[in-house]
Parts: structure tokens; sequence; C-alpha cells
């Protein structure tokens, strides 16, 4: 029996192939159009089976998007919490298709029944190898079959690859804390540190499997190996690649718990592990022969994922981990550090720019590792700091490291070093890279650092006179959910998601991406970063980014520029509640309760925020507070960058000559 689900404005749009627009018109044009029956008045919820009869009436001739139709069917089949499965049993499908075309074809002559009989036990030995033995049910009823031979159809016309990718983007588009994607800049980059002709690469964080498709475009022949704690996420990348080579091997489970591929040996590990995961296994695996450089603490998981890459090296392959900056200097993990470079395991340690990846606090680290082999511990270690250089950072860090491979010693100040081995093995082994750069000596001229007093200067008056302050509140403030300001109409809320795979990009306007709005710039995103639908941004509009380490709300400034996906956009009435008050609250911790904490990540959902309702004039005197305390805020960063170079300066400048103590 199916079952009725909801759909939204954008999926009705999607269905009929039309714009967003022409939804709203049939809305106000057509008195049989279906009533809502959920959602929110903003973004009202339908009946999917109304719809559906709705659209079939009124077509007028024009043709329907199958995949659309396809995709709703699916979720009119199983409860959302068993859609993944689903998907991945139909990829498995598509595996058989891929491989067995014409024995499909002569099954798919019979009845429904001799096909649901027939299709498990074919379809389970064309993914045995690829895929795994169990990908597919023991049993498929008679009556899932029509569901089979759409996917068959659809496959039909568009190939069996790019039918399973759009299923697996819409489930991820609607299902968006899944599964964590690395971003496709930092794949390349660590593919590119990897370098070509690799013939077997592991990544035993596998997620999407994105580091793993792009592997096989860089060689195509590659063994893959990968392994993921989400089974979901494993079975739907172990398809994907199913789909793409027969080479590749997707495991589900724990790779620090239960190593899906002990004893394997591969040229190159890639790898985004999960951070400050303190649930790792350290109980549980103390004696675990992996540690061949030592124990990590129970607050280090990053150095149990390195030396789990290490352990699945061949001699002289090579392993790049993302990892937080924070690995670099703990002093729980200088021992272990100690080690790595000691034994020449740790090779290079790469600091990235702020907004590398999004949604990420701090720059992030990479660090490339080789499994020994014989012939001595290497002198040097290659330390890069591009935090100064975030738009060509991929480019820099790659010359670096090939640079350094061809023996060549480096020396470009503030950006890249050899470092002699002797001078990280002190007390702290801190690999920070920005503590082993130097300065050009003709840039520390007494006329530099009085310069970079003087700015300082400035910038701490600036501190002082944004000195926040407040008075006690005559009554407590009472909170009002932000769906009944909605309801009101005091403000209207729009929340972006990515456009759909193969979908046009408009042109023109500039996008506002979430790292345009972290980093508090103008819209920088072009055509190809555009969410599903256009929504072009006003003056004054609150944009909040759905996935941060910290909520932000940004008032903007500047309007005409494109809606990007995962931002949320709320329009407030200015007659009626002042934009500043607004994106105040949405950040407070009174509302930071109501969002979801995602271990180093919150998903932030503004419909579940909270804010007082009070007069105007209050709201503006609010407003005013909140954006005081924001100048403060980047006055104090501005501060603490300012004065940090001017102590590197100085004491570049003393250590050179190029200055000396006043007397």
């Amino acid at each position: 029996m199916r079952r009725d689900v909801h759909v939204t404005a954008a999926d009705i749009a999607r269905l009929a192939g039309v714009g967003r627009a022409a939804v709203s018109n049939w809305r106000r044009r057509h008195d049989d159009f279906p009533e809502p029956v959920g959602g929110t008045s903003t973004s009202p919820a339908f009946s999917l089976a109304e719809i559906r009869e709705w659209l079939r009436g009124h077509a007028e001739g024009r043709d329907l998007p199958p995949d659309e139709w396809l995709w709703q069917d699916l979720r009119t089949t199983v409860d959302d919490d068993d859609l993944a499965d689903l998907i991945a049993d139909l990829g498995a499908f598509l595996v058989y298709v891929r491989h067995e075309a014409d024995d499909w074809d002569r099954l798919s002559a019979e009845t429904d029944e001799e096909v649901a009989r027939e299709l498990p036990a074919r379809v389970r030995a064309a993914c045995a190898e690829t895929v795994s033995a169990e990908a597919f049910p023991e049993t498929v009823p008679a009556t899932r079959v029509p569901l089979v031979r759409s996917i068959a159809r659809l496959a039909a016309e568009r190939g069996v690859r790019d039918t399973f990718e759009f299923l697996r983007e819409r489930y991820f588009e609607v299902h968006t804390r899944r599964v964590y994607s690395t971003p496709a800049e930092i794949v390349t980059l660590t593919l590119d540190l990897v370098g070509d002709g690799f013939g077997s690469v592991l990544d035993p964080a596998c997620g999407s499997g994105r580091i793993l498709g792009r592997a096989l475009e860089r060689s195509p022949g590659a063994r893959l190996l990968g392994q993921d704690v989400d089974p979901v996420a494993a079975r739907l990348t172990a398809v994907r690649l199913a789909l793409r080579c027969d080479n590749a091997r997707i495991r589900p489970g724990d790779s620090l718990r239960a190593d899906a591929f002990p004893g394997e040996l591969v040229d190159a590990v890639v790898c985004n592990p999960p951070f400050n995961d303190r649930n790792w296994g350290y109980e549980e695996l103390t004696a675990d022969p992996r540690w061949e450089y030592g124990l990590p603490p129970r607050v280090e998981p990053e150095l149990a994922w390195v030396q789990h890459a290490l352990a699945h090296l061949a001699p002289g392959g090579v392993a790049v981990l993302l990892m937080p900056p924070a690995v670099a200097s703990r002093r729980s993990g200088r021992r272990i550090r100690s080690q790595l470079l000691r034994r020449g395991a740790l090779r290079a340690v790469v600091a990235l720019p702020q907004g590398a990846v999004p949604n990420v606090a701090v720059g992030l680290t990479l660090w490339i590792l080789r499994q020994p082999a014989e012939g001595g511990t290497p002198s040097h270690v290659l330390m890069v700091d591009t935090s100064g250089r975030p738009d060509d950072y991929a480019g820099v860090t790659v010359e670096a490291w090939r640079e350094f491979g061809a023996g060549r010693e480096l020396d470009e100040p503030g950006v890249s070093r050899s470092v002699p081995l002797v001078d990280l093995l002190d007390e702290d082994v801190d690999l920070t890279p920005a503590r082993y750069l130097s300065t050009a000596a003709d840039d520390l001229s007494q006329e530099r650092i009085a310069g970079a007093r003087s700015r300082l200067a400035d910038v701490l008056r600036t501190v002082s006179r944004l000195l926040p302050s407040a008075a006690a509140p005559p009554d407590e403030l009472a909170l009002v959910p932000l769906p009944e300001l909605v309801r009101r109409g005091m403000l209207v809320l729009e929340q972006q998601t990515p456009a759909r795979p193969g979908a046009v990009p408009p042109r023109g306007a500039p996008v506002l991406t979430v790292e345009d709005v972290l980093e508090d710039r103008p819209a920088t995103g072009t055509a190809e970063h555009a969410g599903a639908r256009p929504i072009l941004t006003r003056p004054g509009d609150v944009v909040v980014p759905q996935v941060v380490t910290a909520p932000v709300a940004r008032v903007l400034t500047k309007g005409d520029a494109l809606l990007g996906p995962y931002l949320s956009l709320l329009r407030p009435d200015p007659e009626v509640l002042d934009p500043d008050f607004l994106a105040g609250f949405l950040c407070a911790s009174v509302n930071v309760r109501h969002y979801t904490s995602m271990s180093s990540r919150y998903r932030v959902d503004v419909r579940r925020a909270e804010l007082p309702l009070l007069p105007m004039e209050e709201q503006r005197r609010y407003g005013e507070a909140f954006r005081r305390l924001a100048e403060f805020r980047s006055a104090l960063r501005e501060a603490a960058v300012l004065g940090e170079d001017l102590a590197s300066l100085v004491a570049e400048g003393l250590t050179h000559g190029a200055v000396r103590p006043h007397e």
C-alpha cells in the first residue's frame, strides 16, 4: 500500500517541470488547487496524492519529468528511515543491469511474479565481487517489481550511473545531516599531494565516497578500498563506485574498532577523519598492534587515525589526512609526534586558510606522511602556512611539496620552509607551521615596525571606545516562537537547498555563499554555486548558515545577490522588526539551546528560535547594542592579529640585526 507524503512548492515545480513562480500563480488562479496540509504560511506542505491528481488534470499536454515522479514514488513506497536502503537496493539492481543488460532484457519480458522470483539471486551474484553478496534482498514481493521496471526504464534513458546519482543526490538533499562530504577543492589538493600513478588507495572514513571517486578519475585502474561507520553511507558509496568500476571494495564499520582490511597495504591513504571524537575506542584498543608510534591518548583520536593510515601504507606509500590544528601542539600527543618525526613518517604539515573547509571556525591542516622505507631518516620536514594565500593555497602547497620532494631546500618567508628535524624535537614538539617560517630580513625595518605599532594603537583605541556596557532590565523578557512572527506577517522566512544535478544555473547576479556569510563579505559565488531556486537578497535581510561551529546571523547591507545553498534568509518588516535586533537574538544562547548539536558543529533551524516582542524604539536600542558588540569582537580579533604580528616583527628584527633594543 502506498503512503501519502508531503511535498513543498519546490517539489511541485519539479514534478511539473516549471519554475517556483508558476506554482504560486496556480495557487492564486485555480480554486481547485489543493490546500496545504502542513508546513508554514511561507513554506506550506501539500499532499502528494492530491498534487498528483491535480497535475494530471492540468498538464495541458506537457511532458512531466519522469525522474521527479519516480523519486516521489520511492518516497511513497517506504518510510523515510528505510528510504536509503531502498535506494541502495535499487542501485544494486542497476549494477546487475550494468553487467547483465541482455539477461535483464530477457527476464523483464516475464511476469512480475516470475521477475520477483528470479531477480534476487541474479542481482546478488552480479554484486558479489563489487558491492557484497548481501547487496540485494533475498526475496522481493511482486508488488515491488513495477518500481524496478520504472528504474530500468529511466536507466535506459539516462544511463545507470546518472540514474543512481539522481536518486542519491535527491536523498542527501532531503537528509543533509546523513553524511558530510569533503569539499571538492580539498579532495583535489590531497590527491595532487599523493601524485599520479598510484595503484591502490584507501579512505577509512569514506562517507559519500567523494575522495575515492576522484581517485578513480585520476587512476582508472587503481584498487579502491573504503570503510565508513555509517552502514547506509557505505552501501550507497559501494554501489556508486560499482557503477563506475569493478575494482572497489567498500565496507561498513568503525575503521578503528573493526578494521575491514587488516593486513592490506596500499600506495596511498587519503582521509578526512572525524574530529574530537572521545569515544574512539581507547579502552578496547590499548594493545592494538597499529600503535607502532605510541598509544594515542584518549583525547587524541586524530593520532589514532594517523597510525591507522600508516599501518595500511606500503613502504614508500603516501598518506594525506585533514586534521584540526590543535593536533600539532597538544601536550598529550607530543611523544607520538616525536616518534613520527624521529622515524621519518611525518614529512610535511600544511596550514590551510580559514574558510578552505566551510563551516569550520579555524583553519585546518594537512598532514603528509610516508611509510618509512630503507635508507635512513630524512633530515628535514616541510612546513607550509597558506593562511595568507587564500586565493591560491592549493597551488602554493603542491609546488612546495614537489620542490621539497625533489630535494630542494625551501625557505620562502612567511609561506614555506624545509625545517631541520633537530629544530622540531624540543620539549613541546609543536608542529604548527607558522612557528618555523622565516621573515624576510629586508622587511624588518624600523619604519615597518613603527607602522605596525601605530596600527595596533589605533585598533586598541577602537576597542576601548567600544567596551560594552548594559543596564539592568526592568522585567524578564517574554519570548515568542519565530513561526508566530511569520504568521503575523512580521517577517518572511526562506530556506535554500542545493540545486538538483543537471539543473541549468541562473546567470547574472553573484551568489551569496555560506563562506561569504561567515567571512562577512559581499557575495562571491558564481552560477555554479546557486541554490535550488532563485531567491534575491535585499538590504536589511538577515542570513543564517544552516550548519556552523557557532551560530552566525548577518544583516545584509547590500542586496541583489542570489541566496546560496545551506542558508536561511529572514526578511523582517522594518516597520515592526529591527534586523539587528533579530540577528542578535538568533545567535544568543537562549536560542543556541534550540539548535541541534553535531559533534563540533550545530545544525541551525531558525524556525525553532524565539525572541521577545518589544516596541520598535526598544528594538532599535537592542539592535544598536548588538552592532557595537559585533564591532567590538571584530576589533578584538584584529588587535590580536596585529599584536601577534608586531611581536613577531620585533623579535625577528632583533634577531636579524635590523633593529636593536632602546637604551
